[in-house]
């Protein structure tokens, strides 16, 4: 678990080599610059560049360029060790809207503790629709906006894969509570936890560690080694105690050529 050497291998498995995600969707490798394509309910971005001071605003123009051709929001998820060190400022002076900056960090699947739940709490995994509407009221109970677009998602994941479920849900009584989703790449070393949310009344209670525990338990089981998290500030301590390493920052910027300026909240993983 050295964090170096992990860096290395998540900037190669997944950025350099990135594959797409979901039904429809395209990576392009252009000018230094590897982006995703697809439907508007996917993550449509930039996931790695390889720029330079000369290189970085005429990449940042055609990413605009390709994005308002195909009429989409998109994000470039710009990491802390990414070249060049104002990319950041270029990309907000081009009309990107900074999201809060988040802490990648990875853990080796098979080594995280047991976690138990609540009496009278269930750890569901999503196998159908009524999973997925279960999911999509967490996250709207959870973060207060509208979370419809995660539907189509991760219907179209199970749909491709019915053998791994797409997210976990916990049920109190039969009623959803928290949800957590989960990505498994083919091919590679990691498996990404995202977005995980637990509604007003059951924060505090574990279920957030629980649900994390229990999806690298899945993902180990499909011969990931290890998961990875974009982490906010309140999920950092959490990840720490369970034996994640911080491997760098990530900051989302948001792009909305349809308006042609950023918007917040968009698209994020």
């Amino acid at each position: 678990m050295d964090p170096q050497h992990l860096l290395g291998l998540y900037d190669r498995q997944l950025r350099r080599e990135a594959r797409p995600d979901g039904p429809g969707c395209r990576v392009e490798h252009i000018d230094g610059v590897v982006r995703q394509t697809g439907p508007e309910h996917a993550w449509n971005g930039v996931l790695r560049s390889g720029l330079d001071a000369r290189t970085a605003d005429a990449a940042v123009a055609a990413q605009i360029a390709h994005y308002r051709a195909a009429g989409l929001p998109f994000e470039w998820k710009l990491y802390g060790h990414d070249t060049p060190t104002d990319l950041g400022d270029r990309l907000r002076a081009a009309g990107f809207t900074p999201e809060a900056p988040e802490t990648l960090m990875v853990a080796e699947a098979d080594a995280l503790p047991d976690v138990s739940v609540p009496d009278g709490v269930e750890l569901r995994e999503v196998t159908d629709e009524t999973g997925v509407r279960q999911v999509v009221e967490v996250h709207t109970r959870a973060f207060g906006t509208d979370s419809g677009h995660l539907g189509p998602r991760l219907l179209e994941q199970l749909a491709a894969d019915p053998t791994t479920p797409p997210a976990v849900v916990a049920l109190a009584d039969g009623e959803p509570v928290s949800a957590a989703r989960l990505e498994l790449t083919p091919g590679t070393d990691f498996a990404g936890l995202w977005g995980g949310g637990t509604v007003e009344g059951w924060r505090g209670r574990g279920l957030y560690r629980a649900l994390v525990t229990h999806r690298a338990r899945i993902a180990a089981a499909h011969g990931h080694r290890y998961v990875q998290v974009d982490a906010a500030d309140t999920s950092r301590p959490i990840l720490r105690r369970l034996g994640f390493l911080t491997l760098s920052t990530t900051t989302p910027y948001t792009y909305d050529p349809r308006a042609g300026h950023g918007q917040d909240g968009t698209n994020t993983p």
